[in-house]
């Protein structure tokens, strides 16, 4: 693994996990609850309707609306780093093939 590899890798991982609170509350997963009109907010309502008129707890939009408002856990920063560096890795590798 070169250099550059490492790199990536590394830059994928940093910038993954620096992201993720950014991106959240672009798409409406806000500290404050999800914002009206949003993604999240359309997210929300697909989800009641689809359980009969309530978010289930543990789905998808009840996790990221978690995570919106308290942050991402230790093991939530370690998975979304994971998938940040393999980006990273790949991203690299790619360019090393062009």
């Amino acid at each position: 693994m070169g250099l550059l590899t490492v790199a990536a890798a590394v830059a994928g991982a940093g910038g993954a996990v620096a992201a993720a609170p950014l991106v959240l509350t672009a798409v409406g997963f806000t500290a404050t609850g999800i914002a009206a009109g949003s993604i999240a907010s359309s997210m929300m309502a697909s989800a009641a309707v689809a359980n009969g008129g309530g978010v289930a707890a543990g789905s998808l939009v009840a996790l990221l609306q978690s995570v919106g408002a308290a942050g991402l856990s230790a093991g939530g920063t370690a998975a979304v780093a994971s998938v940040g560096g393999t980006v990273g890795t790949a991203a690299a590798w790619i360019a090393a093939l062009v």
